[in-house]
């Protein structure tokens, strides 16, 4: 059995900001957003308010309408701000419940070559189990199924067979970013559990996405548990709230795991984009405790290049995806080893890939795929 996991950034659109080459950029636009939708949830608006929003409108390109380039200002009912020509842009709400809207990430259609390279990945790589991080919805990831892996009259090789079940759950994240599953050759799903709702001690969410139980059954009778998840970001700044997020995301995990160990369940796997290294304080929590990184395992092939990065570059500095398995699973592993024939090798390639993939817009995505085949 074999078993994937795979950030793709997104099968058809993705959040305009995200697809800028100039990270600081991007991180700046977010930090804005976030600053701005900060300042209009709370209850009361003091002057001191209404001028940040002003500025921060400004920044975001909204002072002279509700669309900019990279975020749109949605005001469903009654009006958070007035415009009038010759005249400042002025806010004339003053406390929350005044208007009721939002502001949303502008979202764009992803490059047609990096779709079709998209998959052809996730059909070489066959896995049985695919789990997949970014994925905008169930539905655009059942359409991605049918139109692209499923299809037979596109210069793809034609799939060895078909995910029969595929399942996302909408996460925390507003950008269409949550994390799902595929599965296929008789695997089927069973029950289901999310933990979009768990929440610190402080009544704040834990999980930036998700990270749901799926327990898929096998046509030979086995169970597996299988925990996608997609961790805090360093996008935007690697501070020391990023880095509590990600430890508060790796202790629950870790928790989740041990609960599943204790009810009898032997087979676990907890795999995804968890955005540390394995040296990271912040992973520790999860690291310590039985799973094991599929990635320390002597049959594992990182390929012709021979760092285990996951991300861009593919160095060691740069693995921030994971494939942990449960003991069980650990003692049955006959091969694994990283996919990158969709990534970007670099000015002076690293590894080989696709004959379409002749520019960086081109690429399937950032991230390698992680794979392992089970002797079971």
């Amino acid at each position: 059995m074999k078993i994937a996991t795979y950030n793709v950034e997104n099968l058809f659109r993705r959040a305009k900001v995200l697809n800028q080459d100039d990270n600081a950029l991007t991180a700046k636009i977010q930090k804005q957003m976030a600053a701005l939708t900060a300042l209009f949830e709370k209850p009361m608006y003091s002057d001191m308010d209404k001028t940040k929003m002003i500025q921060l409108l400004k920044k975001l390109g909204l002072d002279k309408s509700d669309s900019g380039e990279f975020v749109t200002l949605k005001q469903i009912r009654e009006n958070v701000l007035t415009r009038k020509r010759d005249k400042p842009i002025e806010i004339i709400a003053n406390r929350r419940d005044d208007w009721v809207g939002w502001l949303e990430l502008k979202i764009e259609t992803v490059n047609e070559i990096s779709i079709m390279n998209t998959g052809r990945v996730i059909r070489d790589v066959d896995a049985d189990i695919l789990a997949v991080v970014e994925a905008e919805s169930r539905i655009g990831l059942e359409k991605f199924a049918e139109e692209v892996l499923n299809a037979v009259n596109i210069e793809l090789p034609v799939p060895k067979s078909k995910y029969e079940q595929i399942m996302v759950i909408d996460g925390n994240d507003d950008r269409g970013i949550d994390v799902g599953i595929m599965a296929k050759r008789g695997c089927k799903i069973g029950s289901i559990q999310s933990h979009i709702y768990d929440m610190d001690a402080s009544g704040n969410k834990i999980f930036s996405r998700d990270c749901p139980e799926y327990q898929l059954l096998t046509p030979s009778g086995h169970t597996f548990w299988v925990l996608p998840n997609h961790f805090k970001s360093k996008f935007g700044g690697n501070n020391a709230q990023s880095q509590n997020r990600r430890l508060a995301q790796a202790e629950r995990t870790a928790a989740i795991y041990t609960q599943l160990l204790d009810a009898g369940y032997e087979f676990i796997i907890v795999l995804g984009d968890l955005n540390d290294t394995p040296d990271s304080n912040a992973l520790k929590p999860l690291l310590a405790t039985s799973l094991k990184d599929v990635s320390t395992h002597p049959r594992f092939d990182p390929g012709t290049f021979s760092q285990i990065g996951t991300f861009g570059s593919g160095t060691n500095a740069n693995k921030i995806d994971y494939l942990l398995l449960s003991p069980a699973l650990f003692s049955v592993v006959e091969k694994a080893g990283l996919f990158r024939m969709g990534a970007f090798p670099g000015v002076r390639p690293k590894w080989p890939v696709y004959e379409t993939l002749t520019e960086k817009v081109h690429a399937a995505s950032d991230h390698h795929v992680i794979w392992v085949d089970l002797n079971i």
